[in-house]
């Protein structure tokens, strides 16, 4: 690998605007917290004239110091609004990569970033639709039938589209996954009372999977089993916590249901 140099301390700053700019967008997007550490440390590494480079990386921040010229700069960022984006994840380990192995400016670099952070994602009715869909499977792999599929599909769809709709008042993870459930399990109950669906609990298992914190578990995990403690159960904390407000959701809703209230 080519070493390339800073000139000025001018550059320094825009430096660090970028190496915080791909972390942020990292963390922003889902990425793993040692990934984040990683590319953020190798992106520094990669200028011959900057030493002493280190990050430290948590769910909502990010720490980054390094020393040119005998003088330590160091910045800190605070990330909120996480959500799951792969293919930034992707675009981001390209372009990466290449800024290490290539002398890119930094001011193209910014460029680039600004460009993958523009990067559109998938439309909103193609992600409800595909987690309708996704729920139907759900339901018929824990062992419901057709009509259970159309039930958890039409449940999800309904679920996800009000969500969708509450996204802009910017609720915390425990709340929304909470009305997540409830709304799930609601919409599964009136159709199952409408004779739309075979098996109430295929239908509802079904309909909450798109709500489940997989990432979280598993990005828990892996930041676990890398060293970082600290990353891993604040993440697993997340995941639990996101799973307790599923269950109570769900569990309110039965206890109505049972009652005779819906």
């Amino acid at each position: 690998m080519d070493n390339f140099s800073i000139d000025s301390r001018e550059e320094v700053r825009k430096f660090i605007k970028l190496v915080l700019s791909i972390g942020t967008l990292l963390l922003k997007s889902g990425a793993e917290i040692y990934r984040v550490e990683d590319t953020m440390n190798r992106v520094c590494n990669s200028r011959s004239n900057i030493s002493n480079a280190d990050s430290f990386v948590t769910n909502t921040g990010i720490f980054i110091t390094l020393e040119y010229d005998g003088e330590v700069f160091t910045r800190i960022k605070r990330v909120r609004d996480i959500s799951i984006d792969l293919n930034k994840i992707n675009l981001l380990n390209d372009f990466s990569r290449k800024f290490v192995n290539q002398n890119i400016s930094i001011d193209e670099g910014l460029e680039t970033i600004k460009q993958i952070q523009n990067t559109k994602s998938y439309s909103i009715p193609l992600k409800i639709f595909a987690g309708g869909i996704l729920s139907g499977f759900f339901s018929q792999m824990y062992g419901g039938n057709m009509y259970d599929f159309i039930a958890s599909f039409i449940a999800a769809l309904l679920t996800l589209f009000i969500l969708d709709r509450l996204s802009k008042y910017k609720l915390t993870f425990f709340i929304d996954s909470f009305i997540g459930a409830f709304l799930a399990s609601f919409f599964s109950c009136l159709l199952f009372a409408f004779n739309i669906g075979h098996s109430l609990d295929m239908i509802i298992i079904g309909a909450i999977m798109c709500l489940v914190p997989g990432v979280s578990i598993t990005n828990s995990i892996r930041d676990t089993m890398s060293g970082d403690s600290l990353a891993g159960l604040s993440k697993g904390m997340e995941a639990i916590f996101s799973a307790l407000a599923i269950a109570f959701g769900v569990g309110i809703v039965l206890n109505l249901y049972m009652k005779g209230v819906i």
